[in-house]
């Protein structure tokens, strides 16, 4: 049977987020966007919290939850600030993820319990600044000499990329466009030649970092290899598979958090002696709203339960993915509209989940590559 009901574990994530946002997130989220400031103190608490090792099990010092839990640790950030939200996520599905899932055991022991108490702040890098959706035409190199790799290039667009303390980098290994062609390496900031680069001004997210990651001759020794050569490309779609979750929850609580904050102005705010909810112009907007966020959050739900019973979640994370990303940016306008020019304003929340709601529909993968992979799914 279906149960959508949250369960112990979920409910207690919740509140714990929402009292420790109240106090933490919500009166330095303004300061954190106004001067694109990554408030990396917090995630040390985060990982007090457990939050910043949510999937990692246990024996390596984790919370040992799964992705029910997970989402719902996303959303309830999201819902407080999108960019903590989605740097937690980004620690969590990407770099951890990785290593996690393809790591042997001593990376595993190594890595995952600094990685789950935020000791080590996680990057991942794939994307590169000629290469987005198009990551077999990678141009970072690693070459082999004697026990150690040299990589060379560049990475872009990488959360964490300057203050990550440890990276998953994929680097090209073998010809370029072949899928098996790549691999990926743990790389540890301080390693030589390895530096971050710059930090995007960015339209919205501006409290999580993006940067660029840097390699001059970077030397990296054979066991910092993840899994085998030529297999980062194929390991890196599979974690991008769980990823679009992450990213589908992080537009889930922006589109919860703009409809909140709507529900609450509209009862609030009274034109022509009346509430403004009691127009229907408002009351089915926010029909519309609240019809979006329940069929995304059922997207969402159904991709992590899938993922907890290790079935494949390809189709239903890259709709959960899709859905949920469009749905940010559609019920966060709509937010802006009901706040009318107040909505315009910094003094309300809407204006930025509004900006922050449009990097769902780009960042691990676009809306339009997320048509492709459902496409192709449904066609096979």
């Amino acid at each position: 049977m279906l149960d959508f009901n949250q369960n112990e574990n979920q409910r207690m994530i919740a509140e714990m987020i929402r009292d420790f946002g109240a106090k933490e997130i919500t009166p330095f989220r303004k300061d954190w966007d106004d001067r694109s400031h990554f408030p990396i103190d917090l995630f040390k608490k985060l990982g007090e919290l457990g939050l910043m090792g949510v999937l990692i099990p246990t024996e390596y010092g984790g919370s040992g939850f799964g992705y029910l839990e997970y989402v719902t640790a996303i959303v309830e950030l999201s819902k407080l600030d999108p960019s903590i939200g989605l740097s937690m996520a980004a620690h969590n599905s990407l770099c951890s993820g990785h290593i996690m899932m393809f790591g042997n055991e001593e990376q595993k022991k190594k890595y995952l319990p600094k990685l789950a108490t935020c000791e080590w702040l996680g990057a991942w890098g794939l994307t590169e600044p000629n290469t987005g959706s198009d990551a077999g035409n990678m141009r970072t190199v690693a070459k082999k000499e004697g026990d150690s790799w040299i990589i060379n290039g560049a990475k872009n667009f990488i959360t964490h990329g300057v203050s990550g303390d440890v990276a998953v980098v994929i680097a090209r290994t073998g010809e370029i466009g072949d899928s098996h062609g790549m691999t990926a390496f743990i790389v540890e900031r301080g390693t030589s030649g390895f530096k971050g680069g710059r930090k995007e001004d960015k339209l919205g997210m501006r409290a999580s970092e993006t940067a660029e990651m840097l390699f001059d001759d970077c030397i990296v020794h054979e066991s910092q290899v993840l899994g085998e050569v030529g297999d980062g490309f194929i390991q890196s779609m599979k974690i991008l598979d769980g990823g679009r979750i992450s990213i589908a929850a992080l537009g889930q609580g922006i589109a919860e958090g703009a409809l909140e904050a709507s529900i609450q102005y509209s009862k609030e705010r009274h034109q022509f002696n009346k509430p403004i909810s009691s127009f229907q112009g408002i009351s089915f907007k926010l029909a519309d709203m609240a019809t979006q966020v329940e069929a995304s959050s059922l997207l969402i739900f159904k991709a992590a339960d899938l993922k907890n019973r290790g079935e494949k979640v390809t189709l239903a994370g890259a709709q959960a993915k899709y859905f949920s990303s469009e749905v940010a940016v559609s019920v966060s306008n709509d937010a802006v509209q009901i706040f009318g020019g107040y909505g315009f304003t910094k003094d309300y929340p809407v204006e930025k989940f509004y900006r922050d709601s449009k990097l769902c529909t780009i960042g691990e993968g676009t809306s339009e590559i997320q048509k492709m992979v459902i496409a192709r799914e449904i066609l096979k």
